[in-house]
């Protein structure tokens, strides 16, 4: 493999420069084309024609050439023309590779989408197995300029792998502002995961800056790419933590030319009722257990009764009567079936309609699909169908089972003890869903049996983030948006920070309800240094015993130091490091327990340091972020400075849950780390 090379007069990096130059201007002229469009006369009415202009709208955008955006970020030269035994190329001929397909006036390709097959022996192929490809190049931009290019022979079997130094300078380059893809380092084992097949669900346990984030976002962009109309139709859907982090991830997809990917958390897709309250971390646990849907599912199906008294129609001159023991049978018939209490009510009404039919016909009348329709309307079937089998508000039944502690016991009897009864009882029960003070756990519980009264729709793809964090009810409400599709599920067992976290992947799949879904492991760190990432790794025994160690790839070992000193010195020695970190390129994260945040931001304020809130985009002249160690999951700075360890673990409910905190603090560094501490360390870290 040669060196990166640097500019001459007469070096061939004048011929890809032109070629950039080349490219740029066919995607104007793309999007120029699509700007000139006129639809007047080509659509049938207003409906459609704004549905068009959208679709127009939206083709405009993903056209945008972005400047400081690489158009394309290498080049495969293949060795023969297409075979029957050959990869998808032709003699002589040479792909270069982007984020996008850009085409020029005759429709030849000038850049080929990442997506494409052609573009996959990109990032697969390897001396071992070249894939037919001659040679491999990658580009080196400066500011969206091209800047050296760096050649690898894939024919010289017997030659060494090495190591590329402008893929190792991609990985490490300084980063201000939101979250970037990786579309143009993404490695091998990296790559299988993003084109899984959209037939089957994925799970990805990724330690810290393995890119597991990355690798989700970027299988969107390959799965909306290889079956666009089909998830055209289904949809998509990026579940992330909080909103801190959605806002950091929210350009990739846009970057690669996909703008109708919808992001949310968890607590926005059971926005069923307002959040206002908090449980007790046990209460949360209990709520959040897989058992209360079968509370949820006996509370649901309570209110049907059995008939006491016949059904009678009355059609004319003529009563026809359905006596009560018929009706109980269909009744028990429903209930016996695996189906939603709105779908099973609202066959019922069919059911005994039917049965008049049956007697109508035995009586020598011929009645028709009309007679059996309006038989179901009638006042009288109506009637018996609201008294046997209730209408269900998800809501209130909710309500009712957590402020009547009778009600409760009767449906959690065999499954939740008194005590845990107990425990999730309202103190003061509420006098109605909206004056209710419904917590995080409750708005997940009015899900579960909204869904058990009517189907939630689902969707054709899910990315599920930092998958760890939930609870077994959670996971359920997350697998029923796609319960028709397949998901891709991502974490990391040793970040688990709540009360509830997974211990395990098999058993959180089968809560989602994909149990059959492929475990993925990435060990391979591309942002955290080496010897943060080691120093970190010192807390895996305990918080997560028998994971593997993430080994980093950065030849670069980072700045990292840890700095003892007295406690009247802490906010000075904190402020004096980040200060120094602001001396150097990129962003910088000041990492602290929740408690510390307020006096943090005073210091900082006095010393006149301008400071961002998570999610909030840095830019060059504000890079310091002030993180409440709670929202910095899934966030990721170029220099972190990390506040008082010991305060972090001390602000959650136990140890396990603190380390682990603790854990995803340390490993939000992309180049450097400073811990300073007054309190003794974790005897961990000792």
């Amino acid at each position: 493999m040669s060196a990166p090379v640097s500019h001459t007069a007469h070096d061939p990096l004048e011929r890809e420069r032109a070629h950039l130059s080349s490219s740029r201007s066919a995607l104007r002229a793309m999007r120029a084309d699509v700007e000139s469009l006129d639809i007047k006369d080509v659509t049938a009415n207003w409906v459609n024609a704004a549905v068009l202009q959208s679709q127009i709208e939206d083709r405009i955008t993903a056209l945008a050439d972005l400047a400081h955006t690489p158009l394309f970020f290498g080049r495969l030269d293949y060795l023969h023309a297409p075979g029957a035994d050959q990869a998808e190329g032709a003699e002589g001929e040479q792909f270069y590779i982007g984020r996008r397909h850009v085409h020029d006036a005759d429709g030849d390709p000038m850049v080929i989408d990442w997506r494409a097959p052609v573009s996959q022996p990109f990032y697969r192929a390897s001396k071992k197995q070249p894939m037919d490809v001659r040679l491999r190049r990658r580009f080196g931009y400066t500011g969206g300029e091209l800047t050296a290019y760096e050649d690898e022979d894939l024919t010289d079997a017997a030659g060494d792998e090495q190591a590329s130094r402008l893929l190792q300078s991609e990985i490490e380059r300084p980063r201000v502002g939101p979250m970037r893809d990786i579309v143009a380092t993404i490695q091998p084992e990296q790559d299988e995961i993003v084109r899984a097949g959209i037939g089957g669900s994925v799970c990805v346990q990724g330690a810290p800056g393995t890119g597991k984030t990355a690798v989700g976002l970027h299988r969107v962009a390959y799965l909306l790419y290889a079956h666009r109309e089909r998830l055209a139709r289904t949809g998509t859907l990026v579940i992330g933590p909080n909103r801190s982090f959605l806002q950091y991830i929210e350009q990739v997809l846009p970057a690669l030319g996909e703008l109708n990917v919808a992001q949310a958390t968890v607590d926005d897709l059971v926005a069923h009722v307002e959040v206002r309250g908090t449980d007790t971390a046990a209460a949360a646990r209990i709520k959040g257990d897989a058992r209360m849907a079968e509370v949820l599912r006996r509370a649901v199906r309570s209110g049907v009764t059995m008939p006491v008294e016949p059904v009678v129609v009355v059609r004319g001159s003529r009563r026809w009567r359905v006596p009560a023991y018929e009706v109980e049978e269909m009744v028990r018939e429903l209930l016996s079936r695996d189906i939603r209490y709105g779908a099973a009510r609202e066959a019922l009404p069919r059911r005994i309609a039917h049965a008049v039919l049956v007697r109508m016909e035995e009586a020598g009348e011929a009645p028709d699909d009309r007679v059996q329709d309006a038989v179901a309307r009638n006042a009288a079937v109506k009637a018996a169908v609201k008294t046997i089998w209730p209408q269900v508000d998800p809501a209130k039944l909710v309500l009712r089972l957590l402020s009547e502690a009778e009600f409760l016991a009767e449906h959690a009897e065999g499954i939740l003890d008194a005590e845990e009864q107990a425990e999730i009882l309202w103190a003061k029960p509420a006098r109605g869903v909206k004056s209710a003070k419904w917590s995080a756990a409750d708005a997940v519980l009015v899900d579960e049996a909204a869904d058990l009264v009517a189907r939630t729709p689902s969707l054709g793809h899910v990315v599920l983030d930092e998958a760890q964090d939930l609870s077994p009810m959670q996971y359920r409400a997350v697998g029923r948006r796609c319960t028709t599709g397949s998901a891709t599920i991502l974490g990391d067992l040793a970040q688990g920070t709540t009360p509830w976290a997974t211990s395990s992947w098999p058993e959180a799949l089968t809560h989602l309800g994909k149990p059959e879904a492929t475990v993925e492991e990435l060990t391979m760190g591309f942002r955290v240094p080496r010897e943060v990432i080691a120093y970190a790794s010192r807390l895996l025994p305990t918080i997560a015993p028998g994971l593997a160690e993430a080994t980093s790839v950065r030849e670069a070992a980072g700045d990292f130091a840890v700095q003892a000193v007295e406690p009247s010195e802490l906010d000075a020695a904190v402020l004096a490091a980040c200060v120094s970190a602001l001396a150097k390129e990129g962003s910088i994260g000041l990492i602290a327990a929740d408690a510390r945040i307020a006096a943090l931001a005073d210091v900082l304020t006095a010393a006149g340091l301008p400071f961002l809130s998570p999610g909030e985009e840095t830019s060059a002249d504000a890079r310091l972020t002030l993180v409440p160690a709670t929202l910095a999951k899934g966030l990721e700075y170029d220099y972190v400075v990390l506040d008082e360890p010991s305060a972090v673990v001390s602000g959650e409910p136990d140890e396990r849950t603190g380390l682990r905190r603790l854990y995803v603090a340390l490993t939000r560094a992309v180049s450097g780390l400073t811990v300073v501490h007054a309190m003794p360390l974790p005897g961990q870290l000792g």
